[in-house]
């Protein structure tokens, strides 16, 4: 399947809820994507042949969604599986970060031990908005040495900025598929 077929095979399966979780907001819903084992094969085949282009040596992925999609391919490229987590979350030893939510802030951490000096890390997650919380994750990464060789997601949302973000922070950024406001 060539990237614009697959982009059009996830966008055909994505469910879209309007208004939620408050008015204006288009709530782009994996759940589906997850549920249909061709979508979600389609979904991991793709991640993991990112992760092999970037040469990655980690698989780190998103609380919550984004632990579903880094650990299948994880489990896909024989790589170490990273968790980031919302604070309080990991038994261990742990590095944070704070990031900006549309309202307050939130934290996410990563074990000490997560990743050595020189590692390759790509992050992974279900969706790219405004991308606040995946700078966090390369922050906590690059603090512990690793090099960061990549976020990637099923979803951007470009009109958000989450994408150019990450993009102007050096990172070089791999989607599947990517929805308007309008659609």
């Amino acid at each position: 399947m060539t990237p614009s077929e697959l982009a059009a095979f996830l966008k055909a399966r994505v469910r879209t809820v309007r208004d939620w979780p408050k008015p204006k907001v288009n709530f782009r819903d994996v759940t589906t994507l997850l549920g249909d084992p061709d979508a979600f094969r389609a979904i991991v085949r793709a991640l993991a042949a990112e992760a092999q282009r970037v040469q990655a040596n980690r698989i780190a992925a998103v609380d919550a969604r984004g632990f579903i999609l880094g650990g299948a391919v994880a489990y896909e490229t024989h790589t170490p599986f990273v968790l980031v987590r919302k604070k309080g979350k990991l038994p261990y030893k742990t590095i944070a970060a704070d990031y900006a939510l549309e309202y307050g802030s939130a934290t996410i951490e990563i074990h000490a031990d997560s990743c050595l000096p020189g590692d390759r890390v790509l992050v992974v997650d279900d969706l790219i908005a405004t991308g606040g919380t995946l700078l966090a994750a390369v922050k906590l990464f690059r603090s512990l040495g690793a090099e960061v060789a990549g976020v990637a997601a099923v979803i951007d949302l470009p009109e958000l900025g989450g994408s150019d973000k990450l993009r102007q922070a050096g990172l070089a950024v791999h989607t599947l598929c990517e929805f308007s406001e309008t659609e």
